[in-house]
Order: structure tokens, then sequence, then C-alpha cells
């Protein structure tokens, strides 16, 4: 995510917090964690970008990864709050949300690029290569997920629902989708045609 992708994402979380009540303490709470996430990440991109990275500290990149960390998920744990409250639109906060976690896992690509210890990394890169068939088979992949999470916060919902959420997913493949999670015994379809809805069991 570029600056100017970051800085649209920060004035996304200044508009929807506009509408949550005046008074209320985590209007101002998300607002200072996204400018603080902004902050974070442009002195990030100024420090590898000066000198070529050759004036970046490990000390300062520890201490800098920490807080971002730390920031993203405090960001997180306030949106947790806010899609239980009637103050905005609950998809509204799962969009913003989506992008601060697309935006943590480019951040995690740039931290392992950076040389540390060249043995330690292969260690690394071994053990995610076995963990991850065990965790995730090819029936319940992460996409599938994300819709049992999404079902998990709302009673039924409808296939476009869950496309305004996985905008980068088509009507068909979140359709087969449910298809595999109703053959699994994980949802439950409601209705039939346009007043299709499902359910987790």
């Amino acid at each position: 995510m570029d600056r100017r992708e970051l800085i649209e994402l920060t004035n996304k979380v200044y508009r929807q917090t506009l509408l949550f009540p005046k008074k209320e303490p985590l209007r101002y709470r998300i607002r200072e964690t996204a400018d603080s996430i902004l902050s974070s990440l442009t002195e990030w991109e100024v420090l590898h970008n000066l000198n070529g990275g050759n004036l970046f500290k490990p000390s300062k990149e520890k201490d800098l990864v920490f807080e971002l960390e730390k920031e993203l998920l405090l960001i997180s744990s306030y949106f947790d709050i806010v899609k239980w409250q009637n103050w905005v639109s609950y998809f509204d906060i799962i969009k913003i949300e989506a992008e601060y976690e697309k935006l943590k896992k480019s951040f995690s690509v740039v931290k392992i690029k950076e040389p540390v210890v060249k043995k330690e990394e292969k260690k690394i890169e071994k053990v995610e290569r076995i963990k991850k068939p065990i965790a995730k088979t090819p029936e319940l992949d992460e996409r599938k997920m994300k819709i049992l999470d999404i079902l998990k916060k709302k009673e039924k919902v409808q296939v476009w629902e869950i496309k305004e959420i996985l905008s980068d997913v088509s009507k068909r493949t979140l359709r087969r989708d449910f298809d595999n999670l109703l053959k699994q015994g994980l949802v439950e379809r409601i209705g039939e045609s346009n007043n299709t809805f499902y359910k987790i069991i």
C-alpha cells in the first residue's frame, strides 16, 4: 500500500468516525490510532529510502515494527467494538478493517524480506511450508473461513452481502463456496431464488 492509499484509508476512518456520537471516546481513539499508523509507516518509508536503507539502525527498526504491530492490533480491536454498535454500517467497518489487514500482511512481507540471519529465515520458511497444508485443507480455505467468520457475526446473509466485503471474488465463486459449506454441514440455506439466505448451523 503506497502513501496515497494509506492517506485515503486514514480519511475513510475520519469519515466513518464522524458518524459516531459526539462525546464517544472511541471516535477520537480510532482517529489517533489511524494517525499513528500513518506516522509509523511514513517513518518506516523515510528510513528505508535514506541512503538505500544504510542509515537504518536495527534497534530503531525493532521499535518501529513493534509499535506498528501494536497499533494495527489496537485499531482492529476498536473496530471489533464498533461493529456491534449501531453508529455506522457494519459492512463499511468490515471494508476498512480488511484494508488494514491487507496493510498488515504487506508490512509483514516487507519485514521478512529484510536480511537478519539467513539460516533462521530458511528455518522459518520450512516451518511455514509444513504448517500451511495442515492448517488449511482444500475444503476450508481462507476465503471460506472469512465467510464463516462473517456468518458468526451476522444472523444470516445473502451472497451479494458477502460480495460487498470480498469485492475481488465473483458471485459465482461465492455460490460455489456456499455449496461447499452446505455439503460439509457448516451452513444452511433458507429461502429460494432472490430471497436465498445462508446462516451458520
